[in-house]
C-alpha cells in the first residue's frame, strides 16, 4: 500500500534532510537497473536489550507486497516499512548522526519492546518536563562533546522514576568499549549532575553488526 500521509495526524515515519541526502546519493550512485525505482527500505529484525533491531537497504519499491507501507518522501524517493514492522514503527524517524568524524543513519522510534520505554506498539510520551530537560543538557553541553571524538553520540530515549534509559548511535554502537563508556563516563556525569538519576540503562542495539546503519544492497 501506499502510506498517505494526509490519513493521520502523523505518517507512519519521517526521514530527515540530511539523511534523506545520503540515501539518495547512494542511490545514485547504484549499478542496479532503474535505480529511481530504489527505495529506502527499513524494518525490525529483532530485539537486543530494551531496543529494536533494524535492516535498512536499497531495494527496488516495485517489490512491496500488499500490506508493506511505502511512504513517499522527496527527491522521488519512497521509505518502504514491511508489513510486518508497521505497527512497531509509527512515528519513527531515519535521522543522520550529526557527530564529527562519523556517524551513519539511525532510527529514533518513539517505541520500544521494552515495558519502560513504551512497551511493544503503544507509543510512550517522549521525553520531556524539567528532569529530562536537566539529562538532556548534560548530554548536549558535556557528553556528546566528549564521546564526539570517535563519532559517538548519545541520546535520552526515556526516564522511568530514577532511571535514564539511553541510545548510543555513532562509534558508541557496536563498539566493545560502549559499556565502559557508559558506567564510567556518561552514568557517572548524570549523576553527578542530575541526583535524582541513579541509574543508566543502554537501550543501544549494539548487535546491528560492524555497518550498524546501512547497507547498500540486502543479500
Amino acid at each position: 500500500m501506499v502510506a498517505d500521509p494526509l490519513a493521520s495526524d502523523e505518517p507512519l515515519i519521517q526521514i530527515t534532510d540530511a539523511a534523506r541526502e545520503l540515501v539518495v546519493g547512494y542511490r545514485a550512485q547504484s549499478r542496479q537497473p532503474n535505480p529511481e525505482r530504489l527505495a529506502m527500505w527499513v524494518e525490525i529484525n529483532g530485539v537486543s536489550g530494551s531496543g529494536f533491531n533494524y535492516d535498512m537497504y536499497l531495494k527496488t519499491m516495485d517489490d512491496a507486497a500488499p500490506g508493506d507501507a511505502v511512504v513517499p518522501v522527496a527527491d522521488g524517493l519512497h521509505v518502504v516499512v514491511p508489513a510486518g514492522s508497521v505497527d512497531q514503527m509509527q512515528g519513527a524517524t531515519i535521522d543522520l548522526s550529526d557527530a564529527p568524524g562519523g556517524g551513519g543513519l539511525f532510527v529514533r522510534n518513539p517505541q520500544s519492546p521494552s515495558p519502560a520505554v513504551g512497551g511493544g506498539a503503544a507509543a510512550p510520551a517522549p521525553p520531556a518536563g524539567p528532569l529530562a530537560e536537566r539529562v538532556m543538557h548534560v548530554l548536549d553541553a558535556q557528553i556528546n562533546p566528549a564521546i564526539a571524538a570517535h563519532g559517538g553520540h548519545a541520546e535520552l530515549v526515556a526516564i522511568d522514576d530514577d532511571v535514564a534509559y539511553l541510545r548510543l548511535s555513532g562509534g558508541c554502537q557496536g563498539c566493545g568499549m560502549a559499556s565502559v563508556t557508559l558506567s564510567q563516563g556518561i552514568e557517572a556525569a548524570l549523576r553527578e549532575n542530575v541526583p535524582e538519576i541513579v541509574r543508566v540503562v543502554d537501550v543501544t542495539d549494539h548487535a546491528a553488526g560492524a555497518n550498524p546503519y546501512y547497507e547498500a544492497a540486502k543479500k
